[in-house]
């Protein structure tokens, strides 16, 4: 709808009125023979409905006709698959780079605000206007929705694969809802990945997502125990971890890497390639994942990744060296609103003996309203400091 009406808003509100006609005629009458077919032609002709309103006010007419007929297919979609052409639409460079990334995760990823903001650790109400700004420019530019030209991909490959990655995020530590994966989003993730990648087969970068999805979501199974809560990397069952993804994931780590073209998510799969090839937690090469972090850096110089960093160096170095990296980390007043932050300093502290604070920084943590499942891990390791806080001798 977006393709052809030229306007992610009107596209959007009138994809809602077809599903909405589904829900309501569907179960009286019956399920269509070609479901998505008939939501699209209903969709439609919402959309030419309101073009024809509009071009009843002076003016509208012949932009009305002429923004339709622009609209109409040109066989750049790449096998059928109108979402890369929205995902490449929503990046395009005339959008500033931050509207990019946000656009694209409301639009074709499907987040609320409330959950892009949460990923991109900013106020709810700024994303909303970035929303709103980004879709008019798009309306206003008169911006075509397609795949663009080879020579044209590069500029918009980097937010394109920060939004597929930002939704792979989102969908393996969701928030609002007591699951602790959300597969539906882990799987649109994978799928718009692979996708890219047979468009795009030689870019090392996309290879590499590719292999960090695959590495982490083989993981998900046993991130949960049979109640239901969160179970953290190092306590978890391997024998559940799928080894079909873990062995997809680590070719396509050797093949990206092999193009010595390296980039961020190469260097996160790799880093993805070291927890899966440890049989065991305790064989984990931290200090490999440390030095990998340390590399990530340069390319991505944020303290989320920082404070990733923080926690291989806690491993391999001792608590109190981990520690020291985080308490720089917590000064900042932005980061001072991202509950996992709080949470590893809570664990370190725990482990060099200072249960009091240990508790403070979980209960910092609960404070910034964190999702379901981390709220009852929290309240688990607190009522677990009051009961028998028993230190953890650096290594």
């Amino acid at each position: 709808m977006a393709r052809l009406a030229g306007d992610l808003s009107l596209a959007e509100d009138c994809a809602q009125e077809a599903c909405a006609a589904a829900l309501a005629q569907w179960p009286r009458e019956g399920l269509p023979a070609n479901p998505g077919g008939w939501v699209v032609a209903v969709a439609r002709r919402r959309a030419l409905d309101h073009l024809r309103r509009e071009s009843a006010r002076a003016g509208k007419e012949r932009l009305a006709v002429q923004g339709w007929a622009a609209a109409e297919p040109d066989g750049s979609a790449v096998a059928g698959d109108d979402q890369l052409a929205l995902l490449f639409a929503c990046c395009h460079p005339a959008l500033d780079p931050a509207s990019q990334v946000t656009l694209t995760l409301r639009v074709v990823c499907g987040l609320p605000a409330a959950s892009i903001a949460r990923l991109l650790l900013l106020p709810e109400p700024a994303v909303a206007q970035r929303i709103v700004r980004a879709k008019r420019k798009i309306r206003d530019a008169g911006i075509r929705l397609r795949v663009p030209d080879p020579a044209e991909r590069p500029a918009r490959l980097a937010p394109v694969l920060r939004a597929i990655y930002l939704t792979f995020t989102e969908g393996h530590s969701p928030h609002g809802t007591s699951a602790i994966v959300r597969d539906d989003l882990c799987e649109e993730a994978l799928r718009l990945t692979r996708r890219l990648h047979r468009l795009l087969p030689d870019e090392p970068e996309v290879t590499g997502l590719l292999a960090l999805i695959l590495l982490t979501s083989a993981r998900s199974a046993a991130r949960a125990d049979q109640d239901g809560a969160l179970v953290l990397l190092p306590d978890q069952d391997r024998s559940r971890w799928d080894r079909g993804r873990l062995g997809q994931g680590r070719s396509l780590v050797e093949a990206a890497l092999a193009q010595r073209r390296l980039g961020p998510y190469q260097l996160q799969a790799a880093i993805a390639a070291c927890h899966a090839d440890a049989g065991a937690a305790a064989d984990t090469d931290w200090r490999q994942i440390a030095a990998l972090y340390s590399e990530l850096l340069r390319f991505d110089p944020s303290p989320v990744i920082e404070a990733n960093r923080a926690v291989a160096v806690a491993y391999a170095e001792g608590p109190s060296a981990g520690l020291a990296i985080l308490d720089t980390l917590a000064a900042s007043s932005q980061f001072a609103r991202w509950p996992q932050l709080h949470i590893a300093r809570a664990a370190l502290l725990a482990q060099c003996g200072r249960s009091d604070d240990a508790a403070a920084a979980y209960r910092d943590a609960l404070a910034l309203e964190p999702a379901e499942p981390v709220r009852r891990h929290i309240s688990g390791q607190i009522a677990a400091l009051g009961a028998a806080p028993t230190p953890t001798q650096e290594t």
